[in-house]
């Protein structure tokens, strides 16, 4: 298949890349139709011998910087969340998991509209700047309407949820969607020689690097908030620990914006879905014998809006949309850290100064010293021993990790509930606040392994949807993945009927079997992708 349209690319595709803020109409990752991009040699170098990643510029950690702020922001507001609406809104520990979920579902439901804009109307830089002022709208709102005049005055509840559903939900969605592959966007195309001859920094190699250095952003700034805020919050009010975030996220607006002439911008490509629809119907119409896909119908098609590499552009997207579909089930376990894990943390002995949603920080540090360490030394060690890990190996490496995990949650809380004094917490009496003898600190193993289990899922997964897309897809892709979150949103606000105890240990239980189960189902499924990931890069290269 890859030989027999390497020639139809080669002489009908083109790419030209934009520098300065200049529209780039053709810019993909995949159109080998050039020499150079941006003074990279687009064909491999007859004397290349090892490829390295390049080192990231400027331009493109400006925009990690303010992932960074905008993470610092979600996190360090949604972080304190659980306890707010249990302490101060006086709701039940259901209650608040299910509001924490529909929080959770808002946030990413968002992400495919946000893609949608981006690539057919205004572009990514427009869409994320618009979704960010309406992100920090809702980031000024959660403060007021948590300040003391507003609780008084019976705004408390519904100001959350104006701001939480309407501001912050619609503005994080519309960014997620957009701002990685803007991110990998800005690294130039192809091969660049080093001052080692053979070793050339290679493109695809510095994409990867970008995305694991993009997620440590987010992971940095998660820990910096959730280790602020609710600080701020247990020792001040929450109004200060709410405002903290919108000055954080307003910082990093600036930053972003300070990039903008330089930035590489893609004009929007127009009714891309439009488009995806009419090519499905054409290739619908157009069968052929001996297709090995039913999108080959379309392949070769005369006066047509697409051409071949768009086709097996969309081919690549439509088999990613089928890995997506196991994730929802990594999320509902993955998102047990924004509230069951800090209910469960309140039913354990700690130290007065710590507040307990703040053992989230061990999530995100972990992940802050652990991706460079991977970057630098395990995959590269992996590489050098010809063991490079394809994207299913990876993700489902990171789903065994959370479900390993979660096999020790479950066997913690019910070891809570086997120590006194007030075991299961149902007994008649049991005041509010009770904690059994156990320490808190047994809630590290959980949170460690999670973060572990990000760098293989949730990173792959990023990279793998703009890896996938065809250049006018690549928002929309992401989109579709980040919307997986949605069911895992979805799943927790149902179980968060049995949020309370002592019937949370048998939704531990249920989510850990069911995810161990679907990630052998996972890899058997789709395992031989891996070799078609291969044979893309050998292709593109």
């Amino acid at each position: 298949m890859a030989t027999q349209l390497k020639g139809r690319i080669s002489s009908s595709g083109s790419a030209e890349k934009a520098i300065d803020g200049v529209y780039d109409n053709s810019y993909d990752e995949f159109g080998p139709g050039v020499t150079k991009d941006g003074g990279n040699v687009i064909e491999p170098p007859a004397d290349m011998i090892r490829a390295v990643p390049g080192k990231l510029s400027i331009w493109t950690l400006l925009v990690v910087v303010m992932e960074l702020c905008e993470r610092f922001a979600y996190y360090g507001a949604s972080l304190m969340f659980s306890i707010y609406l249990q302490k101060i809104l006086h709701q039940s520990k259901p209650q608040a998991i299910a509001l924490n979920r529909v929080n959770q579902f808002m946030s990413y439901a968002t992400t495919i509209l946000g893609a949608v804009i981006a690539d057919q109307w205004l572009g990514k830089f427009k869409t994320i700047l618009i979704f960010a002022s309406l992100y920090l709208v809702g980031l000024v709102l959660l403060a007021i309407s948590s300040a003391d005049f507003s609780i008084d005055g019976g705004f408390g509840l519904a100001g959350f949820c104006i701001a939480v559903f309407a501001f912050i939900g619609f503005g994080t969605g519309g960014i997620k969607s957009n701002v990685s592959s803007f991110m990998a966007e800005q690294i130039p195309l192809g091969y660049k020689p080093t001052k080692t001859p053979g070793v050339y920094e290679d493109s695809k190699l510095t994409i990867e690097r970008g995305f694991r250095y993009f997620y440590w952003s987010i992971n940095l700034g998660a820990f910096i908030g959730q280790l602020i805020c609710p600080q701020v919050a247990k020792n001040k009010s929450y109004a200060m620990a709410f405002m903290i975030p919108a000055i954080m996220f307003f910082v990093g607006i600036v930053v972003f914006i300070a990039g903008s002439k330089r930035y590489i911008k893609k004009k929007p490509q127009g009714t891309v879905l439009t488009k995806v629809w009419r090519c499905m119907r054409y290739a619908r119409k157009n069968k052929r014998e001996g297709q090995s896909h039913w999108l080959d119908g379309a392949l070769g098609a005369q006066n047509v809006e697409w051409n071949d590499e768009f086709v097996v552009g969309l081919q690549r997207s439509l088999r990613a949309c089928k890995v997506f579909l196991f994730y929802p089930l990594y999320w509902a376990l993955y998102n047990n850290m924004s509230d069951n894990f800090i209910n469960q943390g309140l039913t354990m002995k700690r130290p007065d100064w710590l507040s307990v949603d703040q053992l989230n920080v061990v999530n995100s540090l972990v992940l802050v010293i652990s991706i460079p360490i991977f970057d630098n030394f395990v995959f590269p060690l992996l590489r050098r021993m010809g063991l490079r890990m394809g994207p299913i190996a990876r993700i489902t490496t990171g789903f065994v990790i959370v479900v390993c995990g979660f096999i020790y949650v479950t066997v913690l809380q019910k070891v809570i509930y086997t120590k006194g004094p007030y075991y299961d917490f149902t007994a008649p009496g049991t005041p509010e606040g009770a904690t059994n003898d156990i320490s808190v600190w047994f809630q590290i193993v959980p949170y460690a392994a999670v973060a572990i289990s990000e760098i293989f899922a949730s990173v792959t997964g990023l990279e793998f949807a703009f890896s996938q897309a065809p250049a006018e897809l690549k928002s929309v892709l992401t989109a579709v993945f980040l919307f997986t979150n949605c069911g895992g949103a979805l799943i927790g606000m149902i179980l968060a009927i049995w949020g309370g105890d002592p019937e949370v240990l048998y939704v531990f239980a249920a989510e850990t079997a069911v995810l161990g189960v679907f990630s052998v189902v996972f890899y058997f499924c789709f395992r031989h992708y891996d070799e078609l990931y291969a044979e893309q890069e050998q292709f593109n290269s």
